[in-house]
């Protein structure tokens, strides 16, 4: 597992549903949705059991194998048009963190390892250029990798361990900065600690020693690490962990034109504007076990509101038949019209993403358990909800982990379930024994349309309860810097995040550890307890995910209860719609986004 120390460097990642309702989601990965159904009857996570456990799990050297299951009634040619709100801020894997390319790099990037996801739903973590997902040594230290046969550049050239380690190599140089760092930090260093041992990448014909990065031959991929890491292969299927080829790395020019590995190429970039995939003739199915190549390219353009592009799915008229959005989601506005429309149905789905989102307590200004006790049992978790766009926006939370997470369990210990509105008299009785009855409360919000709504009603629940409420609006440009000061003015505010994969090593720490209160780190509540940091440690030193999954469930529940160092609202949720004409769309339920990897023109 991951040490707590490694998370400092963390970056804020968008979910599609949040953007729609003008929220806030700080993370590290993505946004999405899968699978048909009704509004009010949706799946609540991916897997079998979608309300108790994710269903996620390490395959084996078959599941890596390709070529990926055939999806049903797929057929090959045609043109899939995608409809995107935002112009993609990068293309150069190295520096890919946000969901919408996330989605988008998977039909021209391939990494180490990748997620295969079944027609259920369920997760394998497989072998995507490697054999299989990996083998451990040295207690979780030393991870090994060998390369497929047959992987080829769009060029036609062989894809060896050198390209990986000069995909990995370039990640230390200092203009690739956006994207995820685990592996350079476990390999060289937190923080940015890591770029002095190779701080201009491979540029200047420096390389990283074997004894920490070791290709022994073309096939080979060896990584020795400071510390044991059981959950390195999800960490080596982020979009870097790649080959790069070093003749055609034109450094930051690489985000315009990036060499391709998968089965798509680019053909055409008008940055800020539309980019063109077509086939790449050189990617070969038997090696793939997560991709297809049905369509002969992908017209992606840029500008589509979210209710341009719902109405235009709607319509469902011309291309529009064959199109999608990658991150996209049903306006808000919208939803029930879609509901209505029953031809809809077989061609949208509503998904739980690996999104939370929470109003964090300042604990260094609330100091009184109590008080924060009664904060979490006021909040009136379902109508803040409503105000973010009802049932296909978010699903009402009840503890710190999304059901998106390894090990999920429905825990609710502040009845939230069944006090959806809050429960202001058992506030008010808390905070009678407190002496607190008419504590002042300083609540920052950002100053969009939905969090003004949002404010209301929480204010009005809080004043319930026996609380005085100061409202705080914050310029929504600035608002992440403020409520990112260790020393900001504010009693509670509105924080999100996301994992970067499906084990809570990746949201318990950067949230919860003491050891990382900084201004610009996720720390928000500023919790600082010395036991809580120890058993992040203790479970972060397990060497299998598995066994740390209920562990990190535990504690989170723990800090819930016995801290309170905030109160989960609600689990974000992605509303996709898309043309009648396409087939094979499913939902990523580690992205969080429309998955277009099996995607076809009927």
């Amino acid at each position: 597992m991951t040490s707590a120390t490694m998370f400092l460097r963390r970056r804020a990642r968008l979910s599609a549903a949040a953007l729609a309702a003008g929220a806030l989601v700080l993370s590290a990965c993505s946004s999405g949705g899968g699978g048909g159904g009704d509004g009010d009857k949706q799946s609540q996570g991916p897997g079998e059991d979608k309300t108790t456990s994710a269903n996620y799990s390490i395959g084996t050297k078959a599941d890596s194998a390709g070529p990926a299951p055939e999806v049903s009634g797929a057929k090959k040619g045609g043109t899939v048009g995608v409809l995107q709100r935002d112009a993609f801020n990068h293309l150069d894997p190295g520096q890919i963190y946000y969901s919408d390319v996330l989605t988008n790099q998977m039909l021209y990037n391939r990494t180490l390892t990748s997620y295969k996801v079944d027609d259920k739903g369920r997760v394998k973590v497989v072998g995507d250029l490697a054999t299989d997902a990996g083998t451990a040594s040295d207690g979780g230290k030393t991870w090994k990798f060998t390369l497929k046969d047959g992987l080829k550049f769009e060029d036609g050239s062989p894809i060896t361990s050198k390209d990986v380690r000069w995909g990995i190599e370039r990640l230390y140089a200092p203009f690739e900065t956006d994207g995820p760092l685990y592996i350079p930090q476990w390999l060289s260093g937190d923080g940015n600690a890591f770029r002095k041992a190779l701080p201009e990448g491979p540029y200047d014909g420096k390389h990283l020693p074997a004894s920490v990065l070791d290709t022994p031959d073309d096939k080979t991929v060896i990584f020795h690490f400071a510390k044991p890491h059981a959950d390195t292969p999800f960490a080596t299927a982020m979009p870097n962990i790649g080959p790069v080829k070093a003749e055609k790395d034109t450094k930051q020019k690489y985000d315009n034109a990036p060499f391709s590995s998968g089965p798509y190429k680019v053909a055409d970039y008008k940055v800020g504007k539309s980019l063109t995939l077509v086939r790449n003739e050189h990617w070969d199915p038997k090696t793939d076990p997560v991709r297809h190549q049905y369509p002969d390219k992908f017209e992606i353009s840029f500008g589509h509101q979210f209710a341009d592009s719902t109405r235009r799915f709607l319509a469902d008229q011309g291309a529009d038949k064959n199109a999608m959005s990658f991150s996209n989601a049903v306006a808000p506005e919208m939803t029930e019209k879609v509901l209505g429309q029953s031809d809809t149905k077989a061609r949208r789905f509503v998904e739980i993403q690996p999104y939370v989102d929470y109003i964090s307590f300042n604990m260094d200004r609330l100091g009184d358990v109590r008080v924060r006790k009664a904060l979490a049992l006021a909040m009136p978790n379902g109508q803040i909800v409503q105000q973010m766009g009802g049932a296909t926006a978010g699903l009402l939370a009840t503890n710190y982990l999304s059901p998106a997470m390894d090990g999920y369990r429905p825990t609710d210990p502040f009845g939230k379930k069944k006090s959806p509105a809050g429960d202001p008299e058992k506030a008010k009785q808390l905070l009678t024994e407190a002496g607190k009855v008419g504590q002042e409360i300083v609540y920052a919000y950002a100053n969009t349309d939905v969090q003004q709504k949002v404010a209301v009603v929480v204010t009005q629940a809080l004043e319930r309860a026996g609380f005085k409420v100061q409202k705080k609006e914050v310029d929504s440009n600035t608002w992440r810097t403020a409520i990112a000061e260790v020393k900001n003015q504010f009693d509670i505010y509105r924080t999100s995040w996301g994992a970067d994969w499906p084990v809570s090593s990746t949201v318990v720490p950067p949230l919860f550890d003491g050891r990382q209160i900084a201004d610009g780190a996720q720390n928000y509540s500023h919790l600082n307890n010395s036991k809580i940091d120890a058993e992040i440690d203790r479970i972060s030193a397990i060497p299998d995910v598995k066994q740390a999954a209920p562990e990190w469930q535990k504690l989170a529940d723990r800090i819930l209860t016995d801290e309170v160092a905030g109160v989960p609202v609600f689990y974000n949720r992605q509303f996709s719609l898309w043309g009648s004409n396409l087939g094979g769309v499913k939902y990523h339920p580690v992205y969080g986004t429309a998955d277009p990897t099996g995607a076809f023109v009927k």
